[in-house]
């Protein structure tokens, strides 16, 4: 049910890195399609990039009941007619509520989630996605050529603090993940405040 526009929730660091995401994303999305976000929390960065890219139709997701509440809020508060209903859905999961989508979208989810998260990510990702669409991840990593900035250092500290399953992930091995599952890492770009945009294409 759509929520009352009460219910929207904020995120501060959204309105801190949607343009540049956007900025990223002008340069790797189609023209038209279904794109899916993955992990939508708020709703405020696929309400923004439906704003932008007025071609594609959004599917938010997420598996918390209050996101999507706070996702509806926030179709009813724009009436963006390019944005649909958020789906419950667990990144973990073997079944995927959603046949097909023309990319996917996944912002800050893969350090504050199980590893599994990460996988099943991949693996829906390689069955939704067509040869050539693409997959585009953005969070702060660890580089194998490069020393985590201190910064990263004690947020990845007080994630493992909060949760033993959470922690900055090495890009290397989120690759190696997506490699099994036909996606490949084809650019990395550096973002502020030390995140990094990773984007991944179906073969």
């Amino acid at each position: 049910m759509p929520g009352n526009t009460d219910d929207r929730r904020h995120a501060p660091a959204t309105e801190r890195n949607r343009d540049p995401i956007v900025s990223v994303l002008q340069g790797i999305l189609p023209e038209s399609g279904l794109a899916l976000e993955i992990a939508s929390g708020t709703g405020e960065h696929a309400i923004h990039f439906a704003r932008v890219f007025p071609g594609l139709t959004w599917q938010p997701s997420d598996p918390s009941a209050d996101a999507r509440q706070s996702i509806s809020a926030w179709i009813a508060a724009e009436g963006l007619s390019n944005m649909r209903e958020p789906l419950d859905l667990d990144a973990a999961s073997e079944d995927w509520p959603i046949a097909k989508a023309s990319a996917i979208l996944c912002i800050n989810m893969i350090h504050i989630s199980p590893w599994e998260a990460t996988e099943g990510l991949m693996r829906g990702a390689g069955q939704l996605l067509e040869t050539g669409s693409p997959l585009y991840l953005y969070g702060p990593y660890r580089r194998a050529d490069r020393p985590l900035e201190p910064s990263n250092e004690a947020f990845d500290r007080d994630l493992r603090s909060r949760d033993s399953r959470w922690g900055l992930r090495d890009v290397e091995k989120v690759a190696e993940c997506a490699s099994r599952q036909r996606l490949r890492l084809v650019n990395t770009v550096d973002m502020p405040a030390n995140n990094l945009s990773l984007v991944f294409r179906k073969e």
